[in-house]
């Protein structure tokens, strides 16, 4: 990772550490570079936070000052714009959003021709331009790139969705829009394929998204299921690249249950190459555990569904994901898609007959404990002696019976402590252990 773009593009507070000039050197440079082998051809998407129309802006300038033509998608879902890449041909696509994130951070994410993450080397060259002096030519005259309204195209997205889709006619669903991306195309996609739907935070304003809502606070969408009657329960992100199922219990259904549900639809119709599911290293113990006793063996990646991808790619695996709900199915898509992954769960319970509660059921979640801790130098904080220490006598008083990891975050100045134990109280006593050592380092923010 190069000092601006971690392992999901460039995030930072708007016009802070993530400023309008970055967004138009990026613009310029791929403009540039991707016009090198002729006229490029740029897609850029956006979600409903405040300063995502500004930073389309100021791409969309860069890179048509390069000689570019760029294509707005408007407000969309992550991975519509990687479908849309590859399907119409584009040099390169960029999505602006911070995921997950609030409203007053945004973020850049850049994609391949192949609509795969965008080649660390590319990023690190756009870095290099953050620092000096602009030195790409302008294009002039006729060379001048345009920018074109690309609205319509989500409707070829939309139809590769259905088309990948069961009929849903008689299956009531809650949905969670999060005030995001999902608002552009998760109603229309469900009620076209027959579902009923009943949708919340679904009318963005620029500063609710994921405010209290999606897939990071799913709380309220639970409390819904738990009172209607419903069939499922969706929660996306702010993209709409991660998904949170309820059961009709209002039960979480997170990324490791969508794992192991889809991982053993899989298997049991000879679908599943190798018997392989890609998870990270934030994947439960009890996953681990279940997917023993079905015969499921696990592959295990840094976090970030980039290096879940990556895994899958190279060794041909059907599918992988995150705890956190970016699910990678290999034979459709490059990257995480919270809609497709909610089709493909209803497509197991039409299939079975089953409901979400039940198709988990057998999947024992252990308890877990996530504390972050703001730090001014993560890699300092992970080679610290006395952090090391305590780290090694938590995990020998866990032994086989829960675990401990401790990384750092990819986008933010943070070390992650995670911790999974028998009960909560063992995990709020392991966790703290670690986290009051790293917080007398002096290291912290």
């Amino acid at each position: 990772m190069g000092k601006y773009f971690g392992t999901d593009g460039i995030r930072g507070r708007a016009n802070d550490t993530l400023t309008l000039d970055k967004a138009i050197k990026i613009g310029r440079y791929l403009g540039a570079y991707y016009g090198q082998s002729g006229h490029a051809r740029i897609l850029i998407g956006k979600d409903t936070r405040l300063s995502s129309s500004m930073f389309e802006s100021g791409l969309a300038a860069g890179a048509a000052a390069s000689g570019a033509d760029v294509y707005l998608l408007g407000v969309c879902p992550t991975p519509s714009v990687s479908y849309l890449i590859q399907k119409e041909h584009f040099s390169c696509g960029i999505m602006v959003s911070a995921s997950h994130n609030p409203y007053y951070d945004n973020g850049i994410k850049l994609f391949s021709p192949a609509g795969k993450k965008m080649d660390p080397a590319v990023e690190e060259a756009i870095e290099a331009t953050f620092t000096g002096e602009d030195e790409l030519p302008y294009a002039i005259n006729e060379a001048i790139g345009r920018i074109i309204d690309y609205h319509d195209a989500l409707q070829l997205y939309i139809s590769w969705l259905r088309e990948t889709a069961c009929d849903l006619s008689g299956m009531n669903i809650a949905l969670d829009l999060a005030n995001g991306s999902a608002v552009a195309t998760a109603v229309e996609t469900l009620r076209e394929l027959g579902a009923k739907l009943e949708v919340i935070h679904s009318e963005p304003n620029g500063v609710n998204i994921n405010t209290h809502c999606g897939s990071t606070h799913p709380e309220e969408l639970q409390e819904l299921m738990r009172k209607g009657h419903y069939d499922a329960g969706f929660a996306f992100d702010g993209d709409a690249d991660r998904l949170i199922a309820v059961d009709e219990d209002g039960n979480l259904i997170n990324g490791d249950y969508t794992l192991y549900i889809v991982g053993k639809a899989l298997k049991a119709k000879g679908l599943l190459k190798d018997d392989v599911v890609v998870t990270t290293v934030m994947a439960n113990l009890g996953l681990y555990k279940a997917f023993e006793k079905c015969g499921i063996h696990s592959v295990q990646t840094a976090v970030g569904d980039k290096y879940v991808y990556e895994s899958m790619e190279a060794n041909g695996y059907t599918i992988g994901g995150e705890q956190s709900g970016h699910i990678i199915f290999n034979e459709y898509e490059t990257t995480g898609d919270g809609l497709f992954t909610a089709l493909q769960l209803l497509k197991i319970m039409k299939e079975t007959g089953l409901s979400l509660k039940t198709l988990g059921e057998e999947l024992f979640i252990y308890p877990q404990l996530l504390v972050n801790v703001p730090v001014k130098d993560k890699e300092k904080a992970l080679h610290d002696p006395k952090i090391l220490a305590e780290i090694a006598a938590v995990e020998a008083k866990l032994g086989d019976e829960g675990r401990i990891l401790v990384r750092p975050s990819g986008t933010e100045p943070l070390v992650r402590v995670m911790v999974e134990a028998k009960t909560h109280e063992l995990c709020d006593e392991y966790v703290y252990q670690i986290v009051d050592t790293i917080r007398s380092s002096n290291n912290t923010l």
